[in-house]
């Protein structure tokens, strides 16, 4: 059973490594801004502070419970571990994406809430909120990250990023490429002289979001030839 979850979680931390490493090469984040964790059983593995992903490899392993607890590795883990640990504990999230992505953190000094420009807005649960700004690494900043959740898989953080989660480091990494996208395209469009974006109402992102939960091949469905 040990050797099993051990080799449960070295699997996880090489996607994760991977998943950092794809924030920083798509643009999402700069540096070492931004983090990432996944969640297996009661274990968070998290990416450390301060430490530039392209050197993390199968020995730096940053692992703590479900209260910030370590529990295996020799880095410490990021300053923002105590909005992943809120995340998990709220959600039935299995993994958490952060990013610093440029067009997203314009838009959250400009709106509260993420104008619904794209029929996608639907995919992350509705309009995505931004959450009032608190200093980084914070118990206020992980509530108000909570409460800007509420019914959604992703927001903005004032004046700092995004975060967004899913059932796994694929899903919560293309809902953050997918929201820092739709930010872009409502700041091109809101920059046009004299035009106003047409915006998507209500009933129209409901009926996107009952087909978005049937979208996809089933596995006994995918074809042969």
């Amino acid at each position: 059973m040990e050797t099993t979850r051990n080799d449960e979680q070295a699997c996880a931390w090489r996607e994760l490594v991977d998943t950092a490493r794809r924030t920083v090469t798509e643009g999402l984040v700069v540096g070492t801004s931004g983090n990432v964790s996944v969640r297996v059983h009661d274990t968070v593995l998290v990416t450390p502070t301060g430490v530039p992903y392209d050197r993390l490899g199968p020995d730096d392993l940053c692992a703590v419970d479900l209260d910030g607890r370590p529990v295996a590795g020799r880095l410490r883990p990021t300053s923002e571990l105590p909005m992943h640990l809120a995340v998990y504990r709220a959600t039935d999230a299995t993994a958490v994406v952060h990013t610093h992505a440029v067009h997203a953190t314009a838009v959250s000094t400009l709106v509260d809430e993420l104008p619904a420009v794209h029929y996608m807005t639907a995919a992350l649960g509705g309009p995505v909120r931004v959450a009032p700004y608190a200093t980084y690494g914070t118990d206020e900043l992980a509530a108000h990250m909570l409460h800007a959740l509420r019914d959604r898989s992703g927001c903005l953080l004032r004046n700092h990023g995004t975060v967004t989660y899913g059932t796994g480091l694929d899903q919560a990494y293309d809902r953050t490429a997918q929201l820092e996208w739709m930010c872009r395209v409502w700041l091109t469009a809101s920059s046009v002289p004299g035009r106003t974006p047409h915006l998507l109402p209500p009933e129209e992102l409901d009926r996107v979001a009952a087909a978005l939960r049937g979208y996809g091949q089933r596995a006994d469905r995918r074809p042969t030839g």
